[in-house]
């Protein structure tokens, strides 16, 4: 697959998203939403555009270069920046000065009334609550959450001036879980971050495709062995190094670590041992050489696709879109990878089965409903 950004035509998003939408509001459920969006302009417009962006960080150490949802939601913006002649003083990165909804509000604010955002992007589950606020206090902003919805005491409610995007986690988790195993690993390891929708379902995923790879290649049960851990938090920390090294140590070729931050302390330790490491939501193959390949998801480009929008006076506020494999909305970056036995075409293989449905991943958060027989999993 190519870089996931030029593989995600507007027009092909438009058609997947709206069969996949979900609610517009709490109140008017329209889960086969087939009404028709107006599709942004592909073409830069000939004048640069007024536009004041901002992304919004959920904490004082979710810093911008962070390898996962702050990098990938910055690109988006920057590509949309350079291709419509905005200023970098129209796009800013903002931090909270505590980690909580309240000073997540004030940044919005800020963000708003002194910097003058007219479109905020607020990537991660941090934000549920904030932006359930944020959609009724400035009604005149369009927002964008990824990877998660707005909700409150009365449950989700996604007004018309924001969107909620979400990914397919447990089909990214599963081609990693699937090339690991096809490359020629056997002992794989899953440490997560926090134990969040998104990161259950990298793992769950990385469990089937690894139990689906077993199975095709025609393993016996327990050749196939993985350690599967959540580390509590998204933050590099001195502990998280031991661990790996560790698993390392006993055995472990390489893990996946889908763990934001935390990932670069998986990543240390896997140079120490020389091992090996799949990183997770956007290409981490420049972070370090013992980076194999990556459990993408469409960050940056989704990002785009609702810039463009919001630009076009054609926002799709009021709704859920999810990215998957069938818009190319998650995968492996392929044109990156040091998976030295797991070839494009094998890749493409798997990866248009998922496209097609004619293979399907358990979305479930239970850990008791992701069963295997061949790949023994310590849980």
């Amino acid at each position: 697959m190519k870089n996931l950004i030029k593989l995600l035509p507007v027009a092909l998003l438009l058609i997947a998203a709206l069969a996949l939408s979900a609610c517009q509001t709490e109140e008017t459920p329209a889960a086969n939403n087939n009404q028709e969006v107006q599709t942004p302009a592909e073409t830069a417009p000939a004048t640069p555009v007024d536009m004041r962006i901002a992304l919004v960080a959920h904490s004082p150490d979710s810093i911008l270069d962070d390898g996962s949802f702050n990098a990938g939601a910055w690109a988006g913006i920057q590509q949309f920046a350079a291709a419509n002649g905005i200023p970098a003083s129209n796009i800013q990165f903002f931090q909270p000065h505590s980690a909580s909804d309240e000073a997540r509000i004030d940044l919005i604010a800020d963000a708003i009334q002194v910097f003058g955002a007219d479109i905020l992007i607020l990537p991660g589950f941090h934000f549920v609550s904030s932006s359930y606020q944020a959609q009724d206090i400035f009604p005149d902003a369009n927002f964008v959450i990824l990877d998660a919805s707005p909700a409150g005491e009365g449950g989700v409610r996604i007004e018309n001036n924001l969107v909620a995007i979400h990914y397919a986690e447990e089909q990214s988790g599963f081609l990693a879980g699937y090339a690991a195993v096809v490359n020629g690993y056997r002992n794989l390891g899953f440490m997560g971050g926090i134990a969040v929708p998104a990161v259950v379902r990298f793992g769950h995923g990385f469990v089937q495709g690894a139990e689906f790879a077993a199975a095709s290649l025609g393993l016996g049960a327990g050749e196939v062995t993985i350690n599967y851990h959540y580390l509590g938090m998204f933050a590099p920390d001195p502990a998280h190094v031991t661990m790996a090294g560790a698993w390392f140590a006993a055995g472990t070729e390489v893990i996946f670590a889908a763990a934001g931050g935390a990932g670069a302390s998986v990543i240390a330790a896997a140079d120490a041992a020389g091992a090996s490491v799949i990183g997770v939501d956007v290409d981490q193959s420049g972070d370090s050489p013992v980076v194999v390949t990556s459990a993408v998801k469409g960050l940056a480009a989704s990002t785009l696709y609702m810039l463009e929008a919001h630009r076009d006076g054609a926002f799709p506020g009021g709704r859920e879109y999810m990215f998957n494999a069938a818009i190319n909305g998650v995968g492996l970056p392929m044109e990156t990878s040091r998976l030295a036995n797991f070839t494009q075409a094998q890749y493409d293989a798997i990866f248009a089965q998922l496209a097609s449905g004619a293979v399907s991943v358990n979305a479930s958060l239970e850990q008791g409903d992701i069963q295997t027989s061949l790949v023994t999993v310590s849980w």
